[in-house]
This record gives C-alpha cells, sequence and structure tokens, in this order.
C-alpha cells in the first residue's frame, strides 16, 4: 500500500505529488487502536513538561508497527523510516508526526519505561482483559512453557546474557523468555524476560498468578511440559482452584511404577478396557488418536495455613500412531516382554 502526499510548492501554484510507502503499517495500526493499545500505555507511561507532543502510547503504536513491517527492531533505524513515512503516519494517527518523535534516546527512555516490573504488569493485565472482552476469546485452557534465545554477547554481572542450561549453543549466553498464552490460540497472556541462568522450576508460578488475577476465573486448565509437575507448582494451581495438565518426569518412585502402570496398560488394551481419545479433522470426522487409563494417587500439602488434599489423576496412554508406539518402545526399554506384546 503507497500513499500520495500533495504539497503546495512554495510561491507557485503547481502541486508537488510524493508517494510513501506504507505496506501494512495502516492494517498495524488499526488492529492496536481497535485492542486499545495506545490508551492503556498512555495510562500507566506518566507525562512529563517537556515531553514531546507524541504521546508514549503513539509512540508505542508507530514503533511496534513499523518492528512487525520491516522485521527490525534495532532503534537506530526508526528515524530515518520516519522521515520517508511521516505524513502518511501523520494521516493515520490524526497526529504531527516528525522524525525526533523516535530518536534513539527517546525510544530508550520508553524501554525504561515499560522495563519496570509494575508498569510491565498493569499494561499487560489491561491488554489481555480487553482483548478476551472485545473479541469474546474462549479462555479455558493456558499452556506455560519458557525458551531461551542465544546470542553473541559478552556475559557481564547483572545482563540478561548469562551462560545456562541450553539446547542450542552451551558455548553462547543466553536470555529466557518465560510465557503463558491462551490455548489454542497461542495468545500471549503473561511473558517474563529474565537472565539465562535461571532454571525453569522458579518461574511458572509468577506467570501463572499473572494469568489468573488478568482472567479472573477457577477451573482454568493450566498445560505444561514436566519441569511444571512439581509439587510445589501443582499445589499453587490447585490452591486456585483451577487444574494441571502436564507429564510426569521419570524421578523418584516414579521410574518404578511407571514399569507396572504401563503393563497394566498392555493388559487392559489386550482386554478391550482402554479409553478412546479421538478428535475431529479437517473433514469434521472423529480420529482417534490414542488410547489410554486413568490412575489415580493422593497427594497433601500445605499452602500458607491450609492443608490441601489432592487426588492426583493421570492419565496413561498408548497412542496407535507410529511414532508414539516407537517412543513406548523408548519408554519400555526396561520391560523388554511389554515391547514384545506391542509388536504383536
Amino acid at each position: 500500500m503507497s500513499l500520495a502526499v500533495k504539497d503546495q510548492v512554495k510561491g507557485s501554484d503547481e502541486l508537488a505529488v510524493r508517494t510513501e510507502r506504507v505496506a501494512d503499517v495502516a492494517l498495524l495500526i488499526g488492529v492496536m487502536e481497535q485492542i486499545g493499545l495506545r490508551q492503556i500505555i498512555d495510562n500507566h507511561i506518566p507525562e512529563h513538561g517537556n515531553q514531546r507532543e507524541l504521546s508514549w502510547g503513539w509512540t508505542s503504536v508507530i514503533w511496534l508497527s513499523y518492528i512487525l513491517s520491516e522485521g527490525d527492531h534495532r532503534k537506530v533505524s526508526v528515524e530515518e523510516y520516519i522521515k520517508s513515512t511521516k505524513e502518511s503516519l501523520s494521516e493515520l494517527t490524526g497526529r504531527k508526526i516528525e522524525e525526533l518523535d523516535f530518536s534513539d534516546d527517546r525510544l530508550s527512555n520508553l524501554l525504561r519505561y515499560l522495563n519496570k516490573k509494575e508498569t510491565w504488569e498493569l499494561i499487560e493485565s489491561d491488554l489481555n482483559d480487553r482483548t478476551i472482552r472485545v473479541h469474546e476469546l474462549p479462555c479455558n485452557v493456558a499452556r506455560c512453557d519458557a525458551t531461551t534465545v542465544s546470542g553473541y554477547r559478552n556475559e557481564k554481572e547483572g545482563s540478561l546474557f548469562q551462560f545456562g542450561h541450553s539446547k542450542d549453543d552451551p558455548s553462547l549466553p543466553q536470555i529466557k523468555i518465560m510465557m503463558g498464552s491462551l490455548d489454542p490460540l497461542g495468545m500471549p497472556l503473561a511473558t517474563d524476560v529474565l537472565s539465562g541462568e535461571r532454571a525453569d522450576d522458579g518461574l511458572y508460578v509468577p506467570v501463572i498468578k499473572r494469568m489468573h488475577d488478568s482472567l479472573k476465573k477457577e477451573g482454568m486448565l493450566y498445560v505444561g511440559d514436566s519441569k511444571m509437575s512439581a509439587f510445589e507448582i501443582r499445589l499453587y494451581i490447585k490452591g486456585l482452584k483451577n487444574h494441571y495438565l502436564s507429564p510426569l518426569p521419570l524421578t523418584g518412585k516414579t521410574s518404578q511404577e511407571m514399569k507396572d502402570w504401563i503393563r497394566e496398560g498392555v493388559i487392559k488394551d489386550k482386554r478391550g478396557e482402554l479409553i478412546e481419545v479421538s478428535v475431529a479433522n479437517e473433514k469434521e470426522k472423529d480420529v482417534q488418536i490414542a488410547k489410554g487409563y486413568e490412575l489415580e494417587r493422593k497427594h497433601s500439602g500445605v499452602k500458607g495455613e491450609d492443608r490441601m488434599d489432592r487426588a492426583g489423576v493421570g492419565s496413561e496412554v498408548l497412542n496407535p500412531w507410529k511414532a508414539t508406539r516407537e517412543r513406548i518402545r523408548e519408554t519400555l526399554r526396561y520391560c523388554p516382554e511389554e515391547d514384545r506384546r506391542i509388536n504383536s
């Protein structure tokens, strides 16, 4: 998309036509206005007397639209971009846009405001509430997961880039990102950017708390990997009157009990006693993706001054698909007799 701008040539009746490339920026700004991002940021980032006329909300929206449209997060390149599109941006926003509104120093000041934990969480909460309400999004299932991003940076004390457990390149320092999102949309509800040496276990509860505070809902299902199955995390989710779903790690007694659970599953399969799990495919036909059974284990713990009892229900699943059958065989490396029965 391009926008033609007409300017009156000084001292003449002629018009000069200048074309500015807008691309998808108009759409991006429109969507951010629809979800109220500009107003939310302006509500939580204070103005001061020496500030330029363009608000922090408009600065954020235009900068974010640039990042998404151009795929460039560098501050240094924004001023030049504004210079080539400022007339179009002024028309789109109804504000006078100048290059100095997006100077390196001013964008750095904006990042300092957003880096304040209390400010970030207030913006995050208001944005969640507005987005879910406006678009009537389903909010029954949330997913929590952490990832790392490595970079060619120097590790310094107090820096986000630190050496830690890495699935990518252990020779590079990394940052850790913990995110909670709505399933199946994948819409982020809570995000933490942390130093790379941190373990995942301590990152779940803060994100779950913020999601719970935003959604203000009980009975949610929180889905995560095996690290979310730590007893303290499950106890916290239970204390919020929510539910959890995660793989059970093969640690402690679980690694020994798993053999019996799998053996029981194979026997139940032979007897035709397993519960079938089906989902609708693209043709709206139900397709079986797994068979399994449930077992119950009682747990108890203390949250604050309250003792809590939990009957934990675990689902042991035998998936008919080949890829999952191979994973079962790997789990059965210490149970060769069950492996033979699966093959048969």
